[in-house]
């Protein structure tokens, strides 16, 4: 790795949830310095950008309005990646309001994918543990990550699979299996997801996010 990679503006949106510090170091441990804010000029300023979320996506879009952050992450033109509830939110809308899933929450609509209820067909929810994502052949996201490598993953509520055009409501770059197959990381021009946690994912998710850097 270059100084030049190591020296980007990398910065993760303080969306206040609980993965940020976790994210956070398992950027440092790859030689790279990280700002954790909210401030337009520093997001808007970064050469990468991360969107953590926990939680249920009503909870998180009520605190991306409160840190006025939603029209902030629509201006962002360098590349974001999602992770986990963070990729659910470039959806239209979702499902999940808190215990009930009987409201639909608008979300950023930065691709053109609904997030929905896994049908899991009688395996339990939430779908949490390691599994394995069969990725777009040659995305640069997936560069010398080995097929079949696994992922750890904690989530009740998916996108589906979907292809659009990359630049027109995006498309799935990768899915996985649970019950039914559904999307694993989403691109959608600078956009990108991933329903997985990398900074969870031992090796394969250190080089996910060491290929981020340094799309």
């Amino acid at each position: 790795m270059t100084a030049t990679n190591t020296q980007q503006r990398v910065v993760i949106i303080d969306t206040g949830c609980a993965n940020v510090s976790s994210v956070r170091f398992a950027i440092e441990r790859l030689g790279y310095q990280v700002e954790v804010s909210k401030d337009p000029e520093v997001v808007l300023a970064a050469d990468k950008l991360f969107l953590p979320g926990v939680g249920t996506a009503s909870e998180a879009m009520q605190n991306l309005q409160q840190r006025d952050l939603v029209s902030l992450v629509k201006q962002v033109t360098k590349p974001l990646l999602g992770i986990c509830l963070g990729m659910q939110l470039l959806g239209k809308e979702s499902q999940e309001h808190g215990q009930n899933g009987s409201e639909i929450i608008p979300c950023l609509d930065l691709c053109d994918a609904s997030v929905e209820k896994i049908q899991a067909e009688g395996l339990p929810l939430p779908h949490m543990g390691w599994n394995t994502i069969t990725p777009e052949d040659n995305h640069p996201l997936f560069k010398s990550i080995p097929a079949g490598s696994y992922f750890y993953f904690v989530h009740s509520y998916a996108m589906p699979v979907f292809d659009h055009t990359e630049q027109q409501g995006g498309k799935t770059i990768a899915s996985a299996q649970y019950g039914q197959s559904f999307t694993a990381a989403v691109q959608s021009g600078n956009y990108y997801g991933v329903q997985f946690h990398p900074e969870r994912s031992s090796k394969a998710g250190a080089k996910l996010i060491q290929n981020f850097l340094e799309l």
